[in-house]
């Protein structure tokens, strides 16, 4: 007889004459090592991140993207009998995915979706995950890469946008000024009294000298 000790965060698969015969949890377990295979599986969860696919949007641009998978073993029996290399099939059910959706977008509806792309694709890639049991948590798509003339006239874009704020700040804040003078004038125009108030105010201010100028 042999033994093995099964962690907390593992499942070992035993094979008896080449069949699944059940999975051990956690702990120690004495097997016949004849005629026994045990294999380990780690469940615990893990990030699985596909990089760097390059892919076309519906109006023809190229952009380079990353998504990240948080993912775990599951089913450990399936797991280990129904794919030969289940996050490999997991990695291009991904990369399919992403395609397909980027696909249907122009450029300027990913970049204003990549925040909830990710979610999108996840019940198309839980239905593969499901099939080589995995489970998926969440799909995110963490970087979306244009090309560099690209991103020199997005940068670009911004920053003539910005400007024009700014030049249409500065208007709004002239306008206000002059309409602030225009209505003034009209007031001492319509009444002369208030200027003599006025300057009554200003000249009981400290440090204030008023000139008088006589005429005749």
């Amino acid at each position: 007889m042999a033994t093995i000790t099964v962690r907390e965060y593992e499942r070992a698969v035993r094979l008896v004459d080449g069949r699944v015969r059940d999975v051990l949890g956690p702990g120690r377990h004495r097997y016949r090592r004849r005629r026994t295979e045990l294999y380990v599986v780690d469940v615990r969860p893990q990030l699985l991140t596909v990089a760097g696919q390059e892919m076309l949007t519906s109006d023809g641009i190229t952009v380079r993207l990353t998504a990240v998978v948080c993912t775990a073993v599951t089913d450990p029996r399936l797991h280990l009998t129904a794919s030969q290399d289940a996050q490999a099939e997991l990695y291009v059910a991904v990369q399919q995915a992403l395609r397909t959706a980027v696909a249907g977008l122009t450029l300027d509806a990913l970049l204003n979706t990549r925040t909830t792309l990710g979610a999108e694709l996840l019940d198309e890639v839980r239905a593969v995950a499901q099939r080589v049991g995995r489970s998926v948590a969440e799909v995110a798509v963490r970087d979306v890469m244009l090309p560099g003339d690209l991103r020199r006239a997005y940068a670009e874009t911004a920053l003539a946008r910005e400007r024009g704020r700014a030049e249409l700040e500065r208007a709004r804040v002239e306008a206000a000024t002059l309409r602030s003078l225009a209505n003034t004038a009209r007031l001492l125009e319509e009444h002369p009294v208030l200027l003599q108030l006025r300057t009554v105010q200003v000249a009981e201010q400290p440090g204030t000298q008023v000139r008088l100028t006589m005429s005749g």
